[in-house]
This record gives C-alpha cells, structure tokens and sequence, in this order.
C-alpha cells in the first residue's frame, strides 16, 4: 500500500499490527510461532512491509551486471526494482516505475540498454536516473529535474549487491567489510553465473528459512547432500565430535598458509560467515565430492577449502567453495507461496563443457532443494490445520531456527515500533 492510500483510508492492518506485537511478546522463544505468522495474508502483509521492505537484501551479484548499461531486475513484494551499472562502473538501483503514468520501464529479467527508456510514452532517463525527455507535449513549463527516478539504496561488498527499501536502513557496514574481506581470494568481478534455477514453493516463506537453519531434517531427506557435508556450523558447537575438531585444526593449518580467511564472524543474529571442512576426501558439493569447475576462483590454488558459509537474513545463505560459489536467496509471494533462486557462480573464464558440466554442478542441489520444498509443503499443510499449535524446538539440533525466529521477532517488534520504551510511553499516555 503506498503512503498516499495510507493518508487518505487509513491503514487498515493497524488492528493486525497490534495483535501480531502481542502474539510476539508473548510466546515462548523455544517454540515455534502462532499459526497466523505462516498462514494469515494479513500478517504476511505486515512482514513484507516491515522485514522485506525495511531490512537489506541480497539483489544479485555484481558479476551480473558487468559493464555499463547492464540491468536486473526483480520483485520485493508489490514493488518492481532495477539495478544497473552506470557510468565509471557505480551501480544504481531505483524504484522500475516511470514517473509520467507508472509503467515499468524495464520488463526484461536482465539486459543492457543505452538509457532507460519507457515503453508506453517513451520517457527517457539516464543511466543515473535523471529525466532526459519527456516531449513537449508536457509543455514549457515541465521541468525535467523534478521528475528523476526513485532511488533505492543499494551497497555492494564481494561481488554482492545489497539494496534496502528504507529510508532509514538499519546498519549494515561492519558486515560489509568483513564479506568484502573473506570473499577477496574469489576475485567475484571475475566471475560468472553458470546457472541459475527457481523453484516455487507453497509454504510461507520463514518455514523455508526455519527449515534451512536445521539439519535435523538432514539424515532423513538428504542423501545427495550428506555426501558431502558435515552439518555443524563451528567447534563449539555440542554435537561436534573430537574427530571433526581434528580435522578442522587440520584444515585451518592449510588455509592459513594460503592466506585464506576462515574464522567464524558473527554480526548479531542477522550475518555469520564461516569456513568448515566438507566430508574427508571431498572438495566440493558435487555427487562425487570432486569439482565442478576444473577452474579455480580467484587466487585459489587449493580446491579443498571446504565450505565458507555466509547467512544473511531475512532470506539468503551461501556455500563457497574452491571451485564454484552456491547463492540462495527467498522471495515472498504469498502468505503461502515462496520463491527460492539458486545460483551457481564459476571463474568467467571457466568454459562450459570444459571446465564445467551444469547438469553436474546443480545435481546435488537440485535434489535438496527439492527435497527441502516438499518438506517445507508439508509442514505447512500440518500448520493450516486446525490442530496446530506451536511446538517446542531442540536447543541442541534446532538453535539455528530459534536463533531465526528470535531475529525476526526482535527487528518486526522494532520495525512496528513496539520497543520497550514505547510501551512505556504509552503506558504513561494512559
């Protein structure tokens, strides 16, 4: 709903909003959520508008756009957006809204274009977003500059574009230098999309999250995945046996020889990375555990990095391996229906049928990501029932949902401005 609607009707989730802080203050951390938060179109509403639409997302890859001209699109919700590279290599993003009647101006999922140019009337833009013609029908009074087009903030950091529809987005800059920091050896300008899949799934998008932030699930759904990896995210954690502490300390004497960062970086609940081993004997997450691309990223010499996995909520985690980079990121549609793009990245000088077989290289995660989105249907059929109430998670096997859920509680109740001192304030008001 945009702000003019807002001014003149009201808000009607104000009712929601309020019932949906509530719901949040009071439940159990250790359990999963009300049934309204994966199945209620209200609330869904309430998390594109307050999640989506106020916390940084991963757009797409810089390597995608890689010369002037070059634009993505995609969708957050109602709102169409484009990212492009303009001049001396700057990358914008802007609102995919011609400001004359509102069209979209780019209908393209990617391209390249001399300017932007409207295909209902023609308005014409820079590459910058500024108004370069409109026609004189518009008269000599219209004036070019009052009608650029709506920025979007947008940051890149590794060969990630990261774009935020808030005026005010929240911090994100320490993360940045980090990710820029352990992404270097894959030099990500020199890289390429080998593939990339979409896969819809009819079930709300933070069970899709919930169900990625476990491997619980993994033994019994995964067998394609588990040739390959292990499923703890760090040494401390209480599952993990002295022969996976060894071999980590193994793994970490060689990538530090190679000057390949691996430590475990946390930024609040909202971004980790981390490097851990694959299964001994396997390099990358190909049926085999061998590579998938015979060429190297970057300065990488040695294939067996293991895995470095980059969480970025509200919606995307990573796998990065020696020879090919995984991208995964979520996207709402409905309160039940999620879309979920897959990414494979390889050196862009890798030659498919070569260096590189795609069959091959998305062969074990296509077989996940299915099997993740059937396990993701059924635990929202399981919810629509009238049977469901919220169940309690494993703190061992399950903290990474809690760990989710409590991120995403915690930024909806700020997002919604229910903070304890607002309370208090209206307490006060009272």
């Amino acid at each position: 709903m945009d702000v003019t609607t807002n001014l003149s009707l009201g808000d009607p989730l104000e009712p929601a909003r309020k019932a949906t802080a509530a719901m949040l203050r009071e439940r159990d951390p250790s359990f999963s959520l009300p049934q309204p938060f994966y199945s209620d179109e209200r609330l869904f509403q309430i998390d594109m508008q307050e999640i989506f639409h106020k916390e940084w997302l991963i757009a797409g890859m810089t390597c995608e756009i890689p010369a002037k001209g070059n634009y993505l699109t995609l969708q957050i919700g109602a709102n169409p957006i484009i990212v492009l590279r303009g001049a001396e290599g700057q990358i914008h993003a802007f609102h995919n809204v011609c400001r004359h009647r509102g069209s979209r101006l780019c209908v393209s999922d990617k391209g390249k274009v001399a300017k932007l140019v409207c295909p209902y009337h023609q308005w014409t833009y820079e590459l910058d977003g500024r108004l370069l013609f409109a026609g004189t029908e518009m008269g000599a009074d219209f004036d070019l500059k009052d009608y650029s087009l709506k920025p979007v903030k947008v940051k890149t950091a590794g060969g990630y574009i990261f774009i935020s529809l808030a005026e005010h987005p929240p911090a994100i800059d320490d993360f940045l230098a980090t990710l820029a920091h352990y992404m270097e050896p894959y030099d990500m300008e020199n890289t390429k999309v080998a593939v990339q899949t979409t896969l819809m799934e009819k079930a709300n998008w933070k069970l899709v999250l919930e169900n990625n932030r476990e491997c619980y699930h993994c033994n019994g759904s995964h067998p394609e995945l588990l040739k390959t990896l292990l499923e703890w995210d760090d040494v401390t954690d209480p599952r993990a046996s002295q022969d996976f502490k060894d071999q980590v300390a193994a793994c970490t004497s060689a990538w530090e020889a190679e000057k390949i960062p691996y430590a475990h970086a946390s930024f609040g609940l909202r971004n980790r990375i981390v490097r851990m081993p694959l299964l001994k004997g396997t390099v990358s997450m190909t049926m085999d555990g061998q590579p998938g691309s015979k060429k190297l990223m970057g300065r990488i010499q040695n294939p067996d990095l293991g895995s470095m996995r980059i969480l970025h909520l509200p919606h995307s985690w990573n796998h990065c391996m020696g020879d090919h980079l995984i991208v995964f990121t979520v996207w709402p549609i409905s309160a039940q229906e999620t879309m979920v793009t897959t990414k494979w990245l390889v050196h862009k000088d890798a030659v498919e049928g070569v260096d590189y077989d795609v069959a091959r290289l998305r062969e074990v995660w296509d077989a996940t990501n299915d099997q993740d989105r059937r396990l993701a249907e059924e635990n929202q059929r399981g919810i629509n029932s009238s049977a469901y109430q919220p169940g309690p998670y494993s703190k061992t096997y399950e903290f990474g949902v809690i760990n989710f859920l409590d991120w995403y509680s915690e930024r909806l109740l700020n997002n919604l401005g229910d903070t304890p001192a607002t309370r208090l304030r209206q307490v006060g008001a009272e």
